[in-house]
This record gives C-alpha cells, sequence and structure tokens, in this order.
C-alpha cells in the first residue's frame, strides 16, 4: 500500500504532546517515510534545539507505523475500530546523531524494514533508519520494536 500525505493517527496510538510525526509521505510493506515539522512548544525543544530524545522517538513513532498498520486496518484495507496496542523500543544499535535541528526545521525520516516476527497478536522488528532536514543526515540508527495488541474491557 502506497500513499500521500496520510495522516500518522491512523497508524499509531500518539497523540499530542506525544506526536512526533506529522505525516506519512509513503508507505508500503517494506518502507516508510514521514515529515514532522519541529515547532516551539514540542516537549523535546530545549533553546529552540529539538534534542535526541526526540528524535529518537520521531524515529521509533516512524517506523512503528509500518508494524502497526496491521492492527489498524484489516486485510481489505478497512479500519478497525476499538484497536489498543502498545509499544515499545527493545534495542537501539549503531546510533549517530549528526546534527540536531531546530524550531521550524522540518525532519524527514526514513525507515526500511531489516526484519519482521509476528505472532498472533505481536510484532518484533528491526529496522534501519536515516533523519534527515534538507540534504543534512541527523540521525543513522537500527531500530528495534516489540508492538502488542492489548485487549479492550468495555
Amino acid at each position: 500500500m502506497k500513499a500521500t500525505a496520510v495522516d500518522i493517527q491512523n497508524y499509531l496510538p500518539h497523540r499530542a504532546p506525544m506526536l512526533m510525526v506529522d505525516l506519512i509521505l509513503n508507505i508500503d510493506s517494506s518502507s516508510v517515510e514521514t515529515v514532522f515539522l519541529v515547532e516551539e512548544d514540542n516537549i523535546f525543544v530545549q533553546n529552540n534545539v529539538f534534542i535526541e530524545a526526540g528524535l529518537i522517538e520521531n524515529t521509533a513513532q516512524t517506523c512503528s507505523a509500518i508494524v502497526g498498520k496491521k492492527y489498524f486496518f484489516d486485510d481489505n484495507g478497512l479500519e478497525n475500530e476499538n484497536v489498543n496496542v502498545i509499544g515499545f523500543i527493545s534495542a537501539l544499535k549503531n546510533v549517530k546523531i549528526h546534527a540536531l535541528p531546530k524550531v521550524g526545521d522540518s525532519i524527514i525520516t526514513k525507515a526500511d524494514l531489516v526484519s519482521k516476527f509476528t505472532g498472533d497478536d505481536y510484532t518484533l522488528c528491526t529496522m534501519s533508519c536515516k533523519s534527515s532536514v534538507e540534504n543534512q543526515i541527523l540521525l543513522e540508527c537500527e531500530i528495534n520494536l516489540f508492538i502488542q495488541k492489548t485487549i479492550s474491557v468495555s
């Protein structure tokens, strides 16, 4: 499934102030590209700079869009309602932070699926990631994610 300018909230449970991706620019089964505008009131902004923890959260949320997609949409592309998932970073590898973006910068984050293991209600994956502003690389890393569907109690 390829998409252009898709609302990330269709793929993630995150909401403000912890939402660190604005739109999905492109997505398919093995890669995703997102954009995020750094705003002054962001919780990860200090002295007009988006700090390292924000870059890592942006990367994790970008990666989660591929993994989380299976829980939010059925095989026919129809949205599943009342889905709850929990996810976390299980490992960061080969992290290189080259620069930090400033307020007003738009971060483009690209992630490619390296490996994925899927159970009935969970997914483990490894993603290769790169974030940039214009032609300047900000972050490069590999990230392992664990995402699990949780049971809704009414």
